[in-house]
């Protein structure tokens, strides 16, 4: 059985809000420095009026009689026994609190989105690992529900250096494309280096590693990467504070210290959530980020609420603390900074281009097919996110097919054709026609011999994102 583990692990930069922003009274505020880095409130001068946003946890429960938690839950499911209102680990806890804790209450801390309703699925067994079935019937299960936004703080090793070791599931996949299909953001934690052969370890890990899931990284409050926080050149997307998180915790494992006066808090908790810090803790601030968008424009496709938070994040750079992070998008922090400010700014500006035939990232179920003798696709493509789109298209056996890409980046991109029983976009073996380049546009001929499903591919080839025209006729 193939076994997720939870991402937790066991000088400030000055940060501060504009004076007209709304800031929280929750006592423990002053200590949540995460919210003042993420500039979490800072778009409005009191606390705003927004759309609720079904945010779905996979974890290990939730305590389900928190103060800050018992009014935002509206599903709770387990797959692997047990309540799903009763945490006996305290991770799940500990995220729900992040994303969804009661905001101006008058105790304890404040979440990041304030209209947050929590879906939580169950999926970590009594051992504290995910078994790889629960999970993916915990994600189908939380789309059914009406998730828009799920969370995945847990990850498994990816190596593909050593396919020995590496933990891709099928399974997995097949349940986060379901996600994504039904216009809803995954967002999941990179991965920390002490679950892997080596920190800092290279490769985001799974699901994080999955097309189209947001992966978040950790950075501390000083503004560097910490050794723990997985590298990854494609797929580390961007950066949220990871180190000296507070958050909520299950009451029932805080009273076992019971001279503690935070009960029901992380410093209450065992010595690893006292001091908590992890990719875990960073990707529900990002996922807290993403239920903002959609609460304030719910037409977003998932693809656009990942783009504009990628986008509108801060550089991190030696000059924001990050000595190792180079100028621009880098293998320790992706696009930068999560800036919750800069990202609801964006939403007044053109936004990104939708994609409404995502998730094509494979062959067979995973293309879009494409029907009739004529077809005009307007679509897009990422270097990053979205590098590969396919599209699956009926031939008979001499018909003739004629494709033309155009588009500004159709010079970064290229186009094949598959012939029927390809397994994977990237076949050698299968490979049938390619398209030639006339300046800015592809165009493609080829007739078919046999009958079939023949699959067309494009591939971004170089760093650039954005949308394309792509037109077929058969005769």
């Amino acid at each position: 059985m193939r076994r997720l583990v939870l991402l937790a692990l066991g000088v400030a930069l000055g940060l501060t809000a504009p004076a007209s922003a709304f800031t929280p009274t929750d006592p423990f505020v002053p200590r949540q420095w995460y919210l003042t880095a993420n500039h979490t409130y800072d778009a409005w001068s009191a606390l705003p009026q927004l759309d609720p946003v079904r945010i779905a946890i996979v974890d290990s429960g939730v305590d389900g009689g928190h103060p800050e938690l018992e009014n935002r839950i509206v599903a709770a499911r387990s797959f692997v026994g047990g309540s799903p209102r009763v945490d006996t680990d305290g991770h799940g806890t500990f995220v729900a609190g992040l994303i969804a804790a009661e905001v101006d209450d008058g105790i304890g801390i404040a979440g990041s989105f304030p209209a947050a309703q929590l879906v939580i699925a169950k999926a970590v067994a009594p051992d504290g690992t995910i078994p790889e079935g629960a999970e993916a019937r915990a994600i189908r299960w939380a789309v059914d529900e009406g998730a828009r936004v799920i969370n995945l703080s847990f990850g498994g090793v990816r190596d593909p250096v050593d396919l020995a070791r590496d933990t891709y599931s099928a399974e997995e996949a097949d349940a986060v494309a379901y996600a994504v299909a039904h216009h809803v953001v995954v967002v999941a934690a990179v991965g920390n280096g002490d679950q892997a052969p080596r920190e800092p370890w290279p490769f985001a890990s799974y699901p994080a590693a999955l097309p189209h899931v947001l992966g978040v990284s950790a950075y501390a409050r000083d503004g560097a990467v910490p050794d723990f926080s997985n590298r990854d050149r494609l797929l580390n997307d961007v950066a949220a504070p990871g180190l000296g998180i507070l958050s909520t915790f299950p009451r029932n494992l805080t009273a076992e210290r019971p001279d503690c006066s935070e009960q029901g808090y992380s410093s209450c908790g065992p010595e690893e959530y006292r001091v908590a810090e992890g990719t875990s803790f960073a990707a529900p601030q990002v996922a807290a980020a993403a239920a903002m968008l959609i609460s304030l424009e719910p037409r977003l496709t998932p693809d656009q609420v990942t783009t504009i938070l990628e986008r509108s994040a801060t550089d991190m750079s030696p000059v924001t603390g990050c000595d190792r992070c180079p100028v621009g998008r880098d293998a320790l922090s992706g696009w930068g900074r999560l800036d919750v400010a800069a990202a609801v700014a964006a939403l007044g500006r053109p936004l990104p281009p939708p994609d409404s035939l995502e998730p094509n990232d494979g062959v067979g179920s995973h293309a879009a097919t494409l029907w009739g003798s004529t077809r005009t696709v307007a679509a897009t493509i990422d270097f990053w996110d979205d590098p590969t789109d396919v599209y699956r298209v009926r031939l008979r056996k001499a018909q003739k097919l004629f494709v033309v890409l155009s588009g500004r980046l159709a010079g970064a991109v290229s186009l094949h054709l598959l012939a029927p029983g390809a397994t994977s976009p990237d076949e050698t073996i299968g490979l049938l026609e390619v398209a030639r380049r006339h300046g800015a546009v592809q165009r493609l001929a080829y007739r078919a011999t046999a009958g079939g499903f023949y699959s067309l591919v494009l591939t971004a080839t170089r760093p650039w994102s954005g949308a394309y025209r792509l037109e077929l006729a058969k005769s």
